[in-house]
């Protein structure tokens, strides 16, 4: 449901550890596209005892994991409408590379690996009448909320009035079957747990509060807040500034912004396989489910796994990416679970 992100600060210290007792490799291979010349990297290559990549299994496989159904809905319509709601101050490029992002789900021309072969994962998910999770993904509707209507300190609770507000004042309509709310809060607004325990996190909303019930996800931009948690591997916490590769540069030149893609991802992931929080997930606590995005957290690549990224790729210009997307874009997002595979897998993988 959320960003662990307490989890991915012990695999980092666990990794910090490793590199001071072992000498860490970053492996460089050079292919050809059509366009440009690329490396594979994988700037966090464990050592040999440890490498995953010899196994020829998956990241994060584990006969230990049981994801289940919990026969609820996923979402299976399709398009999938989301409504933005842009709440604090946006700048025009950040909003376009995120809406980049989102319009690259849907978009199939994109060369591989791309966003729409990694979103085909989430649409092997179904509901208990065999529905898949939708492949089509629209941007249906936004909303700014630039003058901060409920303040710049906000709880999980008062999110609901955020999307209560918005959904009053905006244009767009209460779509209860087609639709959820992404709510995406700028640099300078606080999040209950935001850094500390999470850097996302998706419920749906209260009759109570809102009117009615309807999915929604939450991601907050980290760069002036916690970058090196919630942006990682575009910045790393200040015990890992020795003896590691360094951060990478982030595809589109926003730290913050790239890390939020990331999350985004995420997040999305998990509320089109568990909207209401009774579908997909693993463990027997639906207050604290781990969902298909929880279970391969900090993985974007073959050979990753405890606190190791895996291999990716590098363009000339020294910019980290896995997907390629709309319009020439790339992002580094996270994979996610693999029903059929029952492992980690994305789009980028090669083992």
């Amino acid at each position: 449901m959320s960003s662990p992100t307490l989890t991915l600060l012990f695999t980092l210290t666990f990794l910090s550890l490793l590199l001071s007792t072992h000498t860490t490799t970053t492996t460089t291979t050079t292919v050809q596209t059509q366009t440009l010349n690329i490396d594979l990297i994988n700037p966090k290559l464990p050592p040999q005892s440890l490498s995953l990549t010899s196994s020829k299994k998956f990241e994060g496989s584990s006969n230990l994991i049981h994801l289940r159904y919990h026969m609820g809905p996923v979402l299976s319509s399709s398009p999938i409408n989301i409504y933005i709601i842009w709440y604090g101050q946006w700048s025009h490029p950040h909003k376009t590379l995120i809406r980049d992002f989102l319009n690259s789900i849907s978009d199939t021309k994109s060369p591989s690996p791309s966003v729409s072969e990694w979103w085909q994962t989430t649409t092997l998910y179904t509901d208990q009448t065999g529905s898949n999770v939708s492949k089509s993904v629209l941007i249906a509707g936004e909303y700014s909320d630039s003058k901060y209507s409920h303040g710049r300190d906000l709880t999980r609770l008062s999110i609901q009035q955020v999307i209560k507000s918005a959904a009053t004042s905006a244009t767009f309509p209460v779509d209860h079957k087609n639709g959820m709310y992404l709510v995406l809060t700028s640099h300078d607004v606080t999040m209950q747990d935001f850094c500390r325990a999470v850097c996302g996190f998706h419920y749906f909303t209260f009759p109570s509060m809102v009117g009615y019930t309807m999915p929604y996800a939450w991601v907050g931009q980290s760069s002036h807040q916690c970058p090196e948690v919630c942006a990682y591997p575009f910045a790393l916490p200040g015990y890992m500034g020795h003896g590691g590769p360094g951060e990478l540069r982030p595809p589109n030149g926003e730290t913050g912004v790239d890390g939020m893609v990331s999350v985004i991802g995420h997040e999305l992931a998990e509320v089109v396989s568990n909207p209401l929080i009774n579908a997909w997930y693993a463990g027997e606590d639906p207050t604290a489910p781990t969902e298909i995005g929880d279970l391969c957290e900090g993985l974007y690549g073959s050979g990753g796994g405890g606190g190791y990224i895996g291999q990716v790729m590098r363009d000339r210009e020294g910019k980290t990416f896995n997907m390629n997307g709309k319009g020439g874009r790339k992002f580094l997002v996270q994979w996610i679970w693999n029903p059929i595979l029952k492992a980690c897998s994305g789009p980028n993988n090669i083992d």
